[in-house]
Parts: structure tokens; C-alpha cells; sequence
């Protein structure tokens, strides 16, 4: 599967006339095609799914609908949807005969004003060319509305999806970049280790002899065996050295990473799992950076601390 992005934009417009074009089932409009219906959708990112709607009134009672669309195909991000449904008038040379669900909607109507006031007066033709030509409510069937909008947001859906699974596959190989930067950090950190912990061994016992021996020089008590000294000495360099040695650290660091390639090449939802793994990330740069006795170790946990930090900018966008 994608990466997706939560960051994501995408705009329709559309008549009923090219719904029909573009659809390959049926659809019968009841609306004229002098209807145009625009739709934008745009997103970012957020740690739930949070949606906002700006709808005319017209298309307040579809908010439902396209609420229950949205959060089947969407898991995280504050997304906006922007609808606009506009009617423009057509010129007297451009004037066209109604449409025939309109005519029907029209007789049915006059009918029921008949049944009850039978010395109503007919409709003329050239009220019902008003009715046909003018935006009112008998152009907005809610059943052929509600169709008709459903299909427009299956259609802005796909782009919006084109646009963030663009937007994700630039994420992933930015986040790679800096998966392959930690690699070769550690790799780099990995010969210095036991290098290190030598030194520091070396270091703390040669500064433990040269302490016994001047208090040995200048104690009046009786003289600790060279023996049990050389054994206390050895015993604190090698505790010394463990506790700076960060082998282990460097081992967690690239498991994490493992995982994190493997995310990458999966795909799908795997914002918040990545963004558990970059803390982990960090607390191991950060114990690196703690027991760092060098400042080849000390550069290298900083280098690790930027990087790690531009890959928790880039996760927070992530699906």
C-alpha cells in the first residue's frame, strides 16, 4: 500500500449533464444542467480525524452522507470540505426547453392545487418557462441531489487521494534519506566502541595506581598489598567501562530503523506507530549522547539528535 500524507488538495466542478457523461451506470438528473456544483477539499495534519463542512443551504441535509463518506475512506487529518451550488441564468437565444422531470414535476403539482381548489387557473407556458429557467426548489430533488453530489465526491476523492499518496511517497523517501543517515552514524560509532571503553579502562586505571601510590607514599599505615589494589583498580575501570559502553544502544538504534524500513515499505496507516519509533530514536541518540566519553561520540549522537528531529517533522504529516 501508498504512503499517504495528511496534507492534501483537491477541487471539482460539475453540471449534471457532465455527471451523466462520466458516469458509467445510469443517472437520470432532475436537475437542469445550467446547475454547476463546486467542491473543494483540503487537509492537514492533526493526531484524529476532524471534519469541517462549509455547505449552502441547499446541501445542509446531505451533511450526513458525506460525513459517513468521508470517515470511511479518511483515518487522520483536519480535513475541510467547501461546497458551493450555483445557477446561472441562460440568455433568451439560449433558452431551452425544460426537461421532462420537470414537466412531470410541474403536472403533478398543478394537479394536487386542482384537487383542492378546482377553479385554479392552469399554467401557462410561459409560467412554466419561468419555473424552468428560474432556481427554485422544485429543480432540487433531494433523492437526484444527493446522487448526484455522492458521485462528484467520488470522483474529488480520487484526485484528493492522487494528491496525498504524491504528497506521501516524497514523505517516504525523505524519512529513507534520514533512515540511511542513522545507518551510517552508527556504523561509524560502531569501531569507536570498544576503542573507547579500552581508553576509559586504561585511563581510570592508570589514574587509580598513580593515586595508590601516593598515598601509599605518604600513609603511615600499613600499606594495601600492590595486589588487592591492582584488583579494586581493575574492578572500577571495567565498572567505568560498562557504564559508558552504548553497544547496546546502537544495537536498539538499528532495530528501530529496521522496523521503521519495513513500515515504509508497507504503507498504509502508519503515522502513529512511526511517530512512537521516532521517540524510541531519540532516547537512544539521547543515552548515546549521556555516556559519550569522547567527542567523536558526542558529534555523532548531535547528528543523530537533527536528523531524528527532521524525521518527527515529517512523521507528523503521515497518515
Amino acid at each position: 500500500m501508498p504512503v499517504y500524507s495528511m496534507t492534501g488538495y483537491a477541487s471539482l466542478q460539475s453540471t449534471p449533464g457532465q455527471m451523466q457523461a462520466d458516469a458509467n451506470q445510469g443517472f437520470d438528473p432532475a436537475l437542469p444542467d445550467d446547475w454547476r456544483l463546486s467542491l473543494e477539499l483540503r487537509a492537514v495534519n492533526s493526531r484524529f480525524l476532524d471534519l469541517t463542512f462549509k455547505l449552502p443551504e441547499e446541501l445542509r441535509p446531505h451533511e450526513a452522507a458525506l460525513r459517513e463518506l468521508l470517515q470511511k475512506q479518511l483515518r487522520r487529518g483536519k480535513v475541510e470540505l467547501r461546497a458551493s451550488l450555483e445557477h446561472q441564468s441562460s440568455a433568451p437565444d439560449q433558452m431551452q426547453a425544460p426537461s421532462v422531470p420537470l414537466l412531470q414535476r410541474l403536472a403533478a403539482a398543478q394537479d394536487a392545487v386542482r384537487s383542492w381548489l378546482p377553479q385554479a387557473t392552469p399554467l401557462t407556458v410561459g409560467e412554466v418557462l419561468r419555473f424552468s429557467t428560474a432556481p427554485s426548489s422544485l429543480a432540487l430533488e433531494p433523492a437526484q441531489m444527493q446522487q448526484w453530489l455522492l458521485q462528484c465526491m467520488d470522483s474529488l476523492l480520487e484526485r484528493f487521494h492522487q494528491a496525498r499518496e504524491t504528497e506521501g511517497k516524497q514523505l517516504a523517501d525523505s524519512l529513507q534519506q534520514r533512515v540511511d543517515g542513522l545507518r551510517a552514524l552508527a556504523k561509524e560509532a560502531e569501531p569507536l566502541i570498544p576503542q573507547l571503553v579500552e581508553q576509559q579502562r586504561q585511563r581510570f586505571l592508570d589514574k587509580w595506581n598513580d593515586a595508590f601510590k601516593q598515598a601509599s607514599a605518604q600513609s603511615t599505615a600499613a600499606p594495601v598489598s600492590a595486589e588487592a589494589a591492582q584488583e579494586r583498580a581493575l574492578s572500577e575501570a571495567t565498572a567505568f567501562a560498562i557504564r559508558i559502553d552504548v553497544a547496546e544502544e546502537i544495537t536498539r538504534l538499528q532495530s528501530h530503523l529496521d522496523t521503521i524500513e519495513n513500515l515504509l515499505r508497507k504503507g498504509g496507516e502508519l503515522g502513529k506507530r512511526m511517530e512512537f519509533l521516532i521517540q524510541e530514536l531519540h532516547r537512544e541518540a539521547n543515552t548515546l549522547g549521556s555516556k559519550s566519553a569522547a567527542l567523536d561520540t558526542s558529534r555523532i549522537s548531535v547528528d543523530m539528535k537533527v536528523l531524528i528531529e527532521q524525521m518527527r517533522e515529517q512523521v507528523q504529516n503521515i497518515e
